[in-house]
């Protein structure tokens, strides 16, 4: 079957393409680049990596090319899940440094042109928190409705039947107010009441306190959550469970997620955000692409990116993704912006996924999408997901959830430095192991190497900052047949070709378009190479290809056959 795009697409129709450069928001134009703290360099020995630890590494986001560092969080916490259980939203955890730490940090990053964004934890608290500590001292404390406190069902058991995302009920009895509060994560998570306009006005507060100090804007986690059914109704059950999935998905949360009132709250959110120049809001969200885009805002006042995270559980197969691409592009609002993931701190790894060889393609797609581009901390040196033995387990889902193997450490470890001991991420014992070829797959031996996968992704970045077509061309689907997918960004005269092949094996194919250079490949040997007429790719390789200005874009119509006699690649290296 063969898939192709001839109409006009969205992206020709929206904005940014059309906008002097200057005008561009700076986040529609970056790269950003998602640093979990615990695992990204540790400088006191504790194993842990701290802020001092990305201090020291500010050189590498310059040296790799990226725009914005986003901070998974670092606000006080006892940890129990890592960080998203705050117990003060305007202080550092001890673990990570001191306040004096985070301006250092937050100064040396802009004085290289470094945005800094921090992770938001709005939906929860810790259950130490001192509003939660007053909140369940007594039914008549002042901050009882900071929180969600319902009396028990008529024979003592929790409320309602919502679920937890990590397992078991989402209510928890308190024994001394004989009633239960509800937590969508853990029991020590409890969920803040945003229907309180006190808690409202307190969290755009901790907003301000961290906008006036300087950050450039908020990644906020489970954005979708915020607002929960006012007549705490059960959620219904879903008759498509199936016992291989997350307990908690044997009911549609339709009473505890998504609800239209959360747009409203969001909205109070996007305008503490305005007050401030140049700013950005990034919403963690796992909906539906139809629904997903809701998130922009009909007028564009929600958040600028609701994290598109769909690559994430796309089969790898050129027909799905390109449908994908297109139905992502025909649901965006009008002037509403793309951006994709490839991975993050919840879920697998990329190499993990579909191979260290396709990794490599994925890079290529992820960085010439139209929209702006996340990576995750070590994807840039085809980290894999380290298995974790039980003793070792540290992530509370791993631990509660047993079976499903949800956990999530294995997708967190040590970023790996070189080939010295904990590869260069601290002086004793990392909190989570490293992958096993830890002395080869490291940044310090995979800088040397031409084909490397960080060498291809410095190549990637800087191609996407050199090129206005990548950034913020229009996107054409020229064709998405067997294992190939070709596409085509372009911006006035300048357009890029580029040809992904997400198999295995080898292929050809004759084209009409066809003078063009090689700009960036898979494993860099290609780059240089004049294009004209025929193609030859080899298995799990993808190539951007400059056109030469006179390339009529209609003409391009691309007949494949296998190839025996594929170009020499290394797609396997590290």
């Amino acid at each position: 079957m063969h898939l192709r795009q001839r109409s006009e697409t969205h992206s020709e129709r929206t904005r940014s393409e059309h906008m002097p450069v200057e005008q561009i928001p700076w986040w529609q134009r970056a790269t950003i680049y998602q640093v979990y703290p615990r695992s990204f360099q540790d400088t006191d020995g504790d194993g842990v990596g701290d802020l001092r630890g990305i201090i020291s590494r500010l050189p590498y986001f310059a040296e790799l090319g990226v725009d914005a560092i986003w901070l998974s969080p670092i606000f006080r916490s006892p940890m129990k899940d890592f960080g998203y259980d705050v117990s003060n939203y305007v202080d550092i955890d001890p673990l990570f440094g001191m306040m004096g730490d985070f301006d250092t940090l937050l100064e040396a990053a802009h004085k290289q042109s470094l945005r800094l964004l921090l992770d938001f934890v709005p939906n929860h608290t810790s259950d130490q928190h001192p509003w939660f500590v007053e909140s369940r001292s007594s039914r008549r404390n002042p901050k009882r409705d900071w929180y969600l406190w319902r009396d028990p069902a008529p024979d003592g058991g929790p409320p309602n039947n919502w679920l937890s995302e990590f397992g078991g009920s989402a209510w928890q009895f308190d024994n001394a107010t004989g009633q239960y509060y509800y937590h969508a994560f853990l029991s020590s998570q409890p969920d803040l009441n945003w229907r309180n306009p006190k808690v409202v006005n307190t969290m755009h507060e901790v907003m301000r306190f961290w906008l006036r100090k300087g950050v450039n804007g908020f990644r906020v986690d489970v954005i979708w959550h915020l607002i929960k059914d006012a007549q705490f109704r059960d959620n219904p059950v879903n008759p498509d469970y199936t016992a291989d999935q997350p307990p908690n998905q044997k009911l549609v949360p339709l009473y505890t997620t998504d609800l239209p009132e959360v747009h409203d709250v969001i909205r109070g959110l996007r305008k503490i955000v305005d007050e401030f120049p140049e700013r950005l809001l990034i919403g963690e969200i796992y909906l539906p692409l139809d629904r997903l885009v809701a998130y922009y805002g009909s007028d564009l006042r929600e958040t600028h990116l609701p994290f598109n995270f769909s690559l994430l559980k796309a089969r790898w197969h050129a027909r799905e993704i390109a449908t994908l691409i297109d139905s992502y592009e025909a649901a965006l609002p009008d002037g509403g912006w793309p951006n994709w993931v490839l991975g993050n701190h919840d879920r697998p790894r990329i190499a993990a996924r579909i191979g260290l060889a396709q990794a490599r393609v994925a890079a290529i797609l992820l960085l010439t999408l139209r929209g702006t581009p996340t990576l995750y901390y070590g994807d840039e040196i085809g980290l894999a997901q380290v298995p974790i033995q039980p003793d070792r387990i540290r992530d509370p889902l791993g631990k509660n959830v047993i079976g499903l193997k949800l956990g999530r450490d294995g997708a967190r470890t040590p970023m790996q430095w070189n080939a010295e001991p904990h590869a260069g991420f601290s002086q004793s014992e990392p909190w989570l192991p490293l992958t096993e070829d830890w002395t080869a797959r490291n940044v310090e031996t995979l800088k040397k190497d031409d084909t490397s996968m960080y060498n291809l992704y410095r190549r990637l970045i800087e191609a996407r900052r050199r090129s206005e077509a990548l950034k913020r061309g229009s996107y054409h689907l020229i064709s998405a047949e067997g294992d190939v997918l070709l596409y085509v960004r372009a911006l006035g005269s300048e357009r890029m070709l580029i040809i992904l092949n997400l198999g295995a094996t080898p292929v050809a194919f004759v084209s009409t378009p066809p003078k063009g250079i090689v700009l960036v490949s898979t494993s860099g040997e290609r780059e240089g190479e004049l294009i004209d007429l025929n193609v030859q790719l080899g298995a799990n390789e993808g190539l951007i290809i400059k056109l030469a200005p006179e390339v009529d874009l209609s003409s391009i119509e691309p007949g494949f056959q296998n190839s025996m006699s594929p170009p020499v690649i290394h797609a396997n290296n590290p």
